[in-house]
Order: structure tokens, then C-alpha cells, then sequence
């Protein structure tokens, strides 16, 4: 089967988002460099982040060259002040932020009995902290304008029918809801992921912050590559994951909200791979 281009599969345009700022996280290489490269083609003006500073300079370069106006902060959000840091630069150039895509991750871990309090920190701990640090700051950023100031505690005030002032959108995957076998933290992280996703979207809907999440299956390269245990029969495309994130900030999802879709080829809807019937 010949290799589809990847920019042709991934080619949906959604008007609405351009002149829009968006930060993306893990933004140096993998689907973060895909994700940004679909966002930049909305006309998005983005500020992208990781820890690695050569490989994000470059992103940063290529997309620069293709006419996107972005920025790149090297920083650790998963911690406070590196979190604080991305949100600053984030103001300082464009002064606004309307989409957070909160793509970085730690992916290694180990089978639950090897699991030790090291591993622990550095896989589930870290990887919901990351997702929690640079959201609560861009949430009180987003919710700013329409804050609820003055009302009783727990009243509140919806924006406009159909008014959307922010988007949220957290990069999960089919580990948290099918399990990896030895990927105990990442898996559990997630997990938790998931649950923070829809517990955001109760608690910011009615300041018109929408909150979803993105979860991919076997992802690879630009390249196509086969595999016969997905349903659509190849791996996922860092653009893929992209477009999915481009929909989900857009106008044409204005209506969904703590909801997290499966871009998985069919992985999750199976019972068992072909050739095993349980």
C-alpha cells in the first residue's frame, strides 16, 4: 500500500481559530510537533515548550519558516516556576492565551511490583502535575474577564449561548482506559488525567471554558506504517492527533466538553486483536 501523504490526511481548516494563541506542551518532538504543526496551519499563533531546548528551537525554526508565528520557552513545567515562566512569555508576546494543549509527558514506567517511590513521583506524579500547573494558570487567565467576583460562593454565571472564552485540551491515551502491562505509572497518571479532565469541564463550563481531552493509540513517525491489530489497519499519524486537537479547540465543537475522544484507528471499540476470540 503506498504511504499517503501525511499533510493531505490531516488537511481540515477551521476558520475560526486563526489569529487565536495557543500554548503547546511537549512541543519538541512526536505528536507535540504535530499538533503544533496542524495549529499553526489554522493561522494560530502559538508558544510551544519542552525541556529540550535544541530540538525546540529547531520546531520552532521550521514552523517559523512556514509562516507561523510562534515562540519557543525552554521550561519544566511540571514544576511551579517553570509553569509561571511559559504562562508569562505566553502574555508578554501575544497577551492573551485562548487554547492550552497540555501534550507533555513521561511515558516510561515499570510493572506495578517494580514500581518504587522513585518511578512513582517521576511517572504518575509528575505527569498529572504537569497537566495542573500551567492549567490552573491559564484557567484564571481565560476565566479572568468573566470571574463570578461579587456572587455567592457556589453561584453561577453562564456567558453567552454559545460563547466559548478558552479551550483546554489535555493529551491522554487508550492506557487510560485499557492497560498497558508494565506501564503502571503512566497508565495510572492517565487515568487521572481522564477524571481531571471532566471534573475541569464542571468547574469551568460556565465561565465559557470548554475542557477535553485527546487520546491517542499507536502513534509513530510522518511515515505511514502498517498494523494489523488496529481496525483501520495502520498506526496513528502525529498529525492525526493534530486534527483532532484542531476540532476539539474550534467553534465546530463549541457544544463539547469533558469528554475525551479516542483517536485510536478502532484499538479501543475490539474485544481482542484478529485471530484471538475470547
Amino acid at each position: 500500500m503506498s504511504s499517503p501523504n501525511t499533510e493531505e490526511r490531516a488537511s481540515a481548516r477551521f476558520p475560526d481559530l486563526a489569529g487565536k494563541v495557543a500554548i503547546v506542551t511537549g512541543a519538541s518532538r512526536g505528536i507535540g510537533v504535530g499538533i503544533a504543526r496542524v495549529l499553526g496551519r489554522q493561522g494560530m499563533k502559538l508558544v510551544l515548550t519542552a525541556r529540550s531546548r535544541e530540538a525546540g528551537e529547531s520546531v520552532a525554526a521550521d514552523l517559523s519558516g512556514r509562516g507561523v508565528e510562534c515562540t519557543w520557552v525552554t521550561s519544566d513545567i511540571a514544576t511551579a516556576e517553570g509553569a509561571q515562566t511559559v504562562f508569562d512569555a505566553a502574555i508578554s508576546r501575544f497577551g492573551a492565551i485562548h487554547v492550552l494543549v497540555n501534550n507533555a509527558a513521561k511515558r516510561e514506567s515499570v510493572a506495578f511490583l517494580k514500581l518504587d517511590e522513585e518511578t512513582y513521583h517521576e511517572t504518575f506524579e509528575r505527569n498529572v502535575r504537569i497537566i495542573y500547573e500551567l492549567s490552573l494558570r491559564v484557567a484564571r487567565h481565560m476565566a479572568a474577564p468573566r470571574s463570578c467576583g461579587g456572587l455567592a460562593e457556589g453561584k453561577q454565571q453562564f456567558v453567552g449561548v454559545g460563547q466559548t472564552v478558552g479551550c483546554i485540551i489535555h493529551i491522554s491515551s487508550v492506557g487510560g482506559l485499557r492497560a498497558h502491562r508494565g506501564l503502571a505509572g503512566y497508565d495510572a497518571s492517565k487515568g487521572a488525567i481522564d477524571t481531571l479532565t471532566r471534573v475541569m469541564a464542571l468547574d469551568l463550563g460556565h465561565h465559557g471554558i470548554r475542557v477535553n481531552a485527546v487520546a491517542p493509540g499507536q502513534t509513530r513517525g510522518a511515515a505511514y506504517h502498517k498494523l494489523d491489530g488496529v481496525p483501520l489497519g495502520r498506526a496513528a499519524t502525529p498529525e492525526d492527533i493534530g486534527a483532532a486537537v484542531a476540532f476539539l479547540a474550534s467553534d465546530a465543537a463549541s457544544y463539547i466538553t469533558g469528554q475525551i475522544l479516542y483517536v485510536d484507528g478502532g484499538l479501543t471499540a475490539q474485544l481482542t486483536p484478529p485471530g484471538i476470540f475470547i
